[in-house]
């Protein structure tokens, strides 16, 4: 099986990968499908913790870019990450992963709130701790979250689940003959405005040093395969 390269990652999923068929909404079958991929990684006693999206929901910068107010519509992309990680909970369980929800807003008839040294005793414990309603402060993206948590709770990587297999220099999806990077460092990442990350998130994770892999989240195994070092996607580091 081998033995895992990481300890404790941060696992962060766009909201999109959860996206129904019709364009919006939660599709089951896509959550059960991450979740027993989770599960997996789980029994190889790896820590986990899990950044959620909400753009399969509710996307705040698409509704303020229709005139709606940033902040408010930010906050509104925050709740609908609370749809998601309640959904992705509700599937763990029913496989028998324990799990632990937290938000950064408050709200304990659904969530315990975010509080570091408790999402690091969850994870001692065994427990996947899934952070939801980003960093509670409209402006930032989930993205940056999954970097600032990473580095609150000692990751020593963050796994971004995508839909393509690595980064491109243009998208692959419209462009056949876009070129693939196995391994990229941070500057080139910021330079090339390339869609690893965006930009706060990478200054991050450059300062402290934190690789960022990005894969293909819906092919089988991937999450694994990340954990256990093999070569997938793009790897991210100086």
């Amino acid at each position: 099986m081998g033995k895992p390269k990481y300890k404790r990652i941060v696992l962060k999923i766009s909201g999109e990968a959860f996206q129904s068929q019709k364009g919006y909404g939660i599709d089951l079958d896509s959550i059960s499908s991450v979740a027993e991929q989770l599960q997996d990684v789980y029994k190889l006693s790896v820590e986990i913790a899990v950044v959620i999206g909400g753009g399969n929901i509710f996307r705040g910068e698409v509704a303020s870019s229709k005139g709606m107010d940033r902040a408010t519509a930010d906050y509104m992309g925050m709740l609908a990450t609370v749809i998601n990680g309640l959904a992705l909970q509700d599937v763990l369980e029913r496989k028998g992963v324990p799990t632990r929800v937290q938000s950064a807003i408050t709200m304990r008839a659904l969530a315990e709130p975010y509080i570091r040294r408790r999402a690091v005793r969850h994870l001692d414990k065994g427990r996947i701790v899934i952070f939801v309603c980003g960093t509670g402060n409209p402006y930032f993206t989930t993205d940056t979250t999954a970097a600032l948590r990473a580095m609150e709770i000692g990751a020593e990587a963050i796994l971004k689940g995508t839909k393509v297999d690595g980064v491109y220099d243009s998208d692959p999806l419209k462009n056949k003959n876009a070129k693939k990077f196995k391994q990229l460092n941070y500057i080139d990442v910021l330079n090339k405005k390339l869609k690893v990350m965006d930009a706060t998130a990478v200054t991050l994770c450059m300062e402290k040093k934190l690789p960022i892999i990005v894969f293909d989240l819906f092919k089988k195994g991937n999450i694994k395969k990340a954990v256990l070092g093999d070569s997938i996607g793009t790897i991210v580091k100086n």
